[in-house]
């Protein structure tokens, strides 16, 4: 228990120092923020009762009160480059604030009971009035720090005292007189000075709790997306092991080394691989996730010929187009050799996924074209299908984890819901835009967009084969 002790005095003496340091930080930043709002006060005080007053008063009051406000500005300067650790530096801004503080409202009370010393008995309507506008603009806006609120507000008490109480000895009225209404009136004021004061107070503690209520929430969910993001690419990362062997075995079985395959395990066989692929093509989006989340993907910017790319991209997903029963040809090409700075195997991967989509959710024996072409000094490739086309309002749904339109050609191709989501990332990565356009009842269009890059001098030209755009078919996200 006593070891404890310490530590937990230790813990303790940190969160107050913290907490004292975020209250210096928000009294600065009133202090920046209301700057002119309290020089417009003083200079109209000022100038009013140097009009009707003494104007030497006036401009010698004004004089102090500016030399505070720089020294507040100082202290505030100085409390914006504190740490935590600096506790010395806390305490010396403390007891700068609380000093500055006296200095002011000594400045503000001795000012008004000067003007109140030239007026007659009774007649202090103005000095008064000053005093309370004062205070209450202490209690709404100088709440961030206790003793230095209760050092201001206690000065301007005595001097509302002063000025009253003052009248009532010379005097020496009857409890009738207007002289002690206007003391009682004066205790009333401070009452409801001090009630606004516990207001504001209350209301600052509150907000600085929930604040750090958030602070902490904040703190707990980045911890569970770190354990979420190591547990998942461990995961990944253990399941990829083994399903490499079991993808290995199944392509040895389907190639005939080991045998003819008997004519009952070939629907089994051909169902595993095909889940096996499925299962691989998951654990490949987790690990990008993964990467994404974590900031350590990797980009190799280079010039990218966009025909070229078009043309690799369409012969790497023949073989999954005629899975689907889908033609995939090549639409509309750019005449000229158009060049984008990228990373052309992500840039391969986001073309994949998207020629995917256009492939899984076309009907049956339709095309699917791709090409590229060069807008407003923009490379645009598109991959371009002929349907239904995509609801209003479904932008999120295509480009968010983990979701699908709600249409039964979705629910039947099946899937996890991140290509799209990855694919994005990795365009805005690279400086990129990607978005669709999709009429219902005509079709959608997806492409991605990228500054043209000029070709370097060592690269080859690319000539576009003249090949004219195949019919639109039917594509869902």
């Amino acid at each position: 228990m006593s070891a404890a002790d310490p530590a937990s005095r230790g813990k303790n003496n940190a969160e107050r120092g913290e907490q004292l340091l975020q209250n210096l930080r928000d009294y600065a930043d009133a202090a920046f923020a209301l700057i002119w709002q309290r020089q417009a006060i003083f200079l109209a005080a000022a100038l009013l009762t140097a009009f009707y007053f003494d104007p030497i008063k006036a401009v010698l009051f004004y004089v102090v009160i500016i030399l505070c406000e720089i020294q507040d500005l100082w202290i505030a300067k100085r409390v914006a480059v504190l740490s935590p650790d600096d506790k010395a530096g806390i305490r010396q801004c403390l007891f700068s604030v609380l000093f500055n503080t006296i200095l002011s409202s000594g400045a503000i009370s001795a000012y008004v009971i000067s003007v109140a010393a030239m007026q007659e008995t009774g007649g202090h309507f103005t000095p008064l009035f000053f005093l309370f506008a004062a205070a209450l603009f202490a209690a709404m806006n100088n709440h961030q720090i206790v003793w230095a609120l209760a050092v201001r507000l206690a000065i301007y008490g005595l001097s509302f005292l002063y000025i009253t109480v003052q009248d009532i000895l010379m005097v020496r009225p009857d409890l009738s007189s207007e002289l002690w209404l206007q003391f009682f009136t004066v205790v009333f004021v401070m009452y409801f000075l001090i009630d606004c004061s516990v207001v504001f107070l209350r209301l600052y503690r509150r907000n600085l709790a929930q604040l750090q209520e958030l602070k902490a929430e904040h703190e707990r969910t980045k911890a569970a997306l770190v354990v979420k993001s190591q547990f998942v690419s461990i995961v990944s990362h253990e399941l990829r092991t083994p399903l490499t062997s079991i993808k290995g075995s199944l392509e040895l079985i389907n190639s005939g080394q080991l045998g003819e395959i008997p004519p009952r395990l070939m629907p089994l066989i051909a169902m595993a691989s095909k889940n096996s692929q499925r299962l691989a093509h998951l654990i490949d989006d987790l690990l990008d996730l993964q990467k994404i989340e974590a900031g350590e993907m990797k980009f190799k910017r280079e010039r990218v010929n966009i025909q070229g790319l078009v043309a690799d991209a369409i012969a790497a997903n023949e073989g999954l187009a005629r899975k689907y029963n889908v033609t995939l040809g090549l639409g509309a090409m750019a005449e000229t050799p158009l060049f984008v700075l990228a990373d052309e195997a992500r840039l391969m991967q986001v073309l994949s996924n998207i020629i995917s989509n256009a492939a899984k959710f076309s009907f049956e024996g339709g095309d699917v074209v791709v090409g590229c072409s060069l807008e407003g000094g923009k490379v645009r490739i598109f991959v371009r299908d002929h349907g239904v086309g995509i609801p209003e309002g479904s932008r999120d749904k295509v480009f968010d984890r983990f979701t699908q339109l709600d249409s039964s050609d979705q629910r039947r191709a099946g899937g996890t819901g991140l290509g799209m989501n990855i694919s994005r990332e990795i365009v805005e990565q690279l400086s990129g835009r990607i978005d669709y356009e999709s009429e219902v009842g005509v079709g959608t269009t997806f492409f991605v967009e990228f500054p043209v890059a000029r070709p370097a001098p060592s690269l080859p030209g690319y000539e576009a084969a003249n090949v004219t755009s195949k019919p639109r078919v039917a594509s869902g996200a």
